[in-house]
């Protein structure tokens, strides 16, 4: 087992790298990105009317932390499997969930005023690196598979 992972070491140094980068992200997102719904989704929220926002800034902050996690993921998962299929499949999906969940966000926001949960598990998919936790897994899955 160990001379396994002497030999996957760069493997196992890069992943570290890209999962500590996560962390990064997530440990500095009050001071990197403007997303007044952090302080708003920590509180009480469910009865309490949406934040007034600058929708360009927000747009553009949120595009940009799901721009760095998607290059963090696509990083990792290059990493993971070194397979430019399932790269480019990742990709694709990125740009579609992508398309959809901001479409969603912001019609949430500007015809919804009152669907907070939604808007909560929305937002969170956008900010935070879920996909990559779903792919990971399913990628492995059907490498396990497509060996039988």
């Amino acid at each position: 087992m160990l001379s396994s992972l002497l030999q996957h070491k760069g493997k196992i140094l890069i992943s570290i790298g890209v999962v500590f980068c996560f962390a990064l992200i997530r440990t500095f997102e009050n001071s990197l990105f403007y997303d007044p719904f952090l302080e708003y989704f920590e509180s009480e929220f469910t009865n309490v009317p949406l934040p007034e926002v600058d929708s360009f800034k927000l747009f553009y902050n949120l595009i940009f932390r799901f721009g760095l996690n998607t290059i963090l993921s696509l990083i990792l998962i290059y990493t993971l499997f070194q397979d430019k299929g399932i790269l480019n499949f990742t990709a694709i999906l990125y740009a579609v969930f992508s398309i959809l969940l901001f479409a969603a966000f912001f019609i949430i926001i500007e015809y919804f005023p009152n669907s907070n949960w939604l808007l909560f598990y929305v937002r969170r998919f956008i900010i935070q690196p879920i996909f990559v936790l779903l792919f990971i897994p399913a990628f492995y899955y059907q490498l396990q598979n497509s060996k039988k």
